[in-house]
């Protein structure tokens, strides 16, 4: 798909469903889509948890069937324990096959990888996926987890989150759109000054991980990381984005539209 032209995205979407992360950006999309705001549709929704494996994942198979989309399921835990329990290095492509047979039947556009928490080596390479990563392009890979870990240590001034998309190098396609935020402020400057030792070394590991610090800097990204997303879909739908011509131009910066989403969704609650 070029995005040459105006025109509705028909979605896959892929998710463990853990929490209110994974929950929060399915419903911005379907918020968007049934305000008009979006012109799209989820085909389905692929997990990889099954119904009664957890609560967070059984939260979000419900919420997308209330909303009349497929779902469809294929535990990567159980998947793993049926094959000898084998690293699932060596299981990825194996699961990644079982999965295209089951969402073959589903004809999309391309796939959001939206808190998907498994590599994807081969359905990347047959599905035109993007994810969503809570960092700016050149900032930190991997889990949310550890790029506040590398934003706190390095003492980063800003911070972000992008859309990208998917190959085999982790964290690593074609940046298509990001958003940029200040980690300092009134408030953040008094739990910076807190995270820092007498002896000026800030705090490392589960240490910083229990700090107020960083769970205001995963707050404060997190309720960026939906409006991104849903910002982003717009812009393909709307030929803003071209996912042909995105290797060779520059991603798109939607630091302006996320924040006059978020200061809108405030004046609203305040109505």
């Amino acid at each position: 798909m070029t995005a040459a032209a105006p025109g509705m995205v028909r979605l896959g979407w892929l998710s463990t469903g853990r929490g209110e992360g994974s929950y929060g950006l399915l419903k911005a999309a379907l918020d968007a889509i049934e305000s008009g705001d979006l012109n799209a549709s989820i085909e389905f929704v692929f997990c990889n948890r099954e119904r009664g494996q957890a609560e967070g994942s059984d939260r979000f198979i419900d919420f997308a069937e209330s909303h009349g989309i497929p779902v469809v399921s294929l535990s990567s835990q159980r998947f793993r324990r049926e094959h000898d329990r084998r690293p699932w290095a060596e299981l990825r492509e194996e699961f990644d096959r079982a999965v295209l047979q089951l969402i073959a039947p589903f004809e999309v556009d391309m796939t959001v990888n939206a808190g998907y928490m498994l590599i994807a080596p081969l359905l990347c390479r047959e599905h035109l996926m993007i994810n969503l990563h809570p960092a700016l392009p050149d900032g930190p890979a991997g889990m949310w987890q550890n790029v506040i870990r590398e934003l706190i240590s390095s003492r980063a001034e800003e911070t972000g989150a992008m859309v990208h998309i998917v190959t085999e190098e982790v964290d690593g396609g074609t940046v298509l759109s990001f958003c940029r935020f200040s980690t300092h402020g009134p408030e953040l400057d008094r739990l910076w000054d807190d995270v820092a030792g007498r002896n000026g070394e800030v705090l490392k590991g589960d240490e910083v991980e229990g700090h107020p610090l960083f769970a205001r800097l995963r707050e404060i990204g997190l309720i960026r990381e939906r409006p991104l997303l849903v910002e982003t879909l717009k812009a393909i739908a709307g030929g803003k984005i071209s996912l042909e011509d995105a290797p060779t131009t520059e991603p798109l910066d939607l630091t302006f539209e996320v924040e006059a989403s978020l200061s809108t969704g405030k004046r609203q609650s305040a109505l």
